[in-house]
Order: C-alpha cells, then sequence, then structure tokens
C-alpha cells in the first residue's frame, strides 16, 4: 500500500459538484437579499445581535482599549487620575504623577520641595507594590521622583549679545 487516497468517483463527484452548487445558489440568495433590503431602506438588524448592532459608550471603548493593546496606558491614565486615593491627601498635594514610560515601566513623579522628593523616595517601594497590586504584577518596576525645578532664567536689562546667561561666563 502507497497510503493515495483514491481518486474520487461517480457519487463523489456528484457529492462534491452538489455541495459547489448549493455554495453558489446560497451566496447568490444571499446577495439577492441584500439588494432587497438596499431597497427597502439599508440593511436592517434582526432580532439577535449581530456585528451592526450599536453597541454602549463604556463598551465600544472597551473594545476600542482591548483591539488596540491599550490596556497598561489606560491603568496607568486611571492611576494619574486617582492619585490622591492610592499616595493619600498631603502626599497629592505636594507630589503629582508626570509620565509613565511603557517601555520601561517607570512612573515619573514630580514634588514641589526637596523634602516631598525624599519623602517620596522613601514610600517609592511601597508605591510601587500598591500600584502593581492595583494594575496588575510587573506593571510598575520604578518611581523616578523629580524634584522642584530651579527658578526660571531671568534676564536682566544689562545683557551681552549672544551671551546665554551666567554660564557661557564660568564653563
Amino acid at each position: 500500500m502507497t497510503g493515495r487516497t483514491p481518486e474520487p468517483s461517480g457519487v463523489d463527484l456528484a457529492r462534491v459538484a452538489l455541495r459547489a452548487a448549493k455554495e453558489q445558489a446560497r451566496a447568490r440568495g444571499n446577495a439577492v437579499q441584500q439588494k432587497k433590503q438596499a431597497r427597502r431602506g439599508g440593511l436592517r438588524s434582526g432580532a439577535r445581535a449581530d456585528g451592526r448592532d450599536p453597541l454602549p459608550l463604556g463598551a465600544a471603548i472597551n473594545r476600542l482599549i482591548t483591539e488596540r493593546g491599550w490596556e497598561t496606558p489606560a491603568a496607568v491614565g486611571g492611576v494619574m487620575g486617582r492619585w490622591p486615593q492610592i499616595v493619600g491627601q498631603d502626599v497629592a498635594l505636594h507630589c503629582e504623577p508626570q509620565r509613565y514610560d511603557e517601555e520601561d515601566r517607570v512612573l515619573t513623579v514630580q514634588c514641589d520641595s526637596t523634602t516631598w522628593a525624599t519623602q517620596l523616595r522613601l514610600l517609592a517601594p511601597q508605591l510601587v507594590a500598591r500600584l502593581n497590586d492595583d494594575l496588575g504584577r510587573g506593571t510598575v518596576r520604578m518611581i523616578k521622583v523629580l524634584g522642584p525645578g530651579g527658578p526660571g532664567r531671568r534676564y536682566g536689562a544689562l545683557r551681552a549679545p549672544g551671551s546665554t546667561g551666567p554660564g557661557d561666563t564660568y564653563g
């Protein structure tokens, strides 16, 4: 035995031809039905749910988030909106989340004083654990704490042309 399948004959060929004819007829029938529905005012949804039915807004947004793979950024965005509930009102008054780097999984937080920046650095391991409990394991690996920004550069009335400020004199 060579293991080959025998060539279809007589009855088998008739079955194959009948199946193909039925599929073609079904396709023609569907096309005719769609043309009739289009003439009567467009396709209408039937009693059962199908892909043309409208979705509630929340379900549509959740579907979009899932299809695009935005689960993590959306969850982290929710954390930024709920920051005071997560860290507490005292910390939230002085420390604000700025951005989330999805690739490195780092949450950057800006504090309004060096004292609060130091305090947040000490609390960072507990915050990472709390955020990962809320968002899913491994979502946030590290919290990068930024202190207050320096004062803005003020340019006085007396300034050398082409000067970039005090830094160009000393280095």
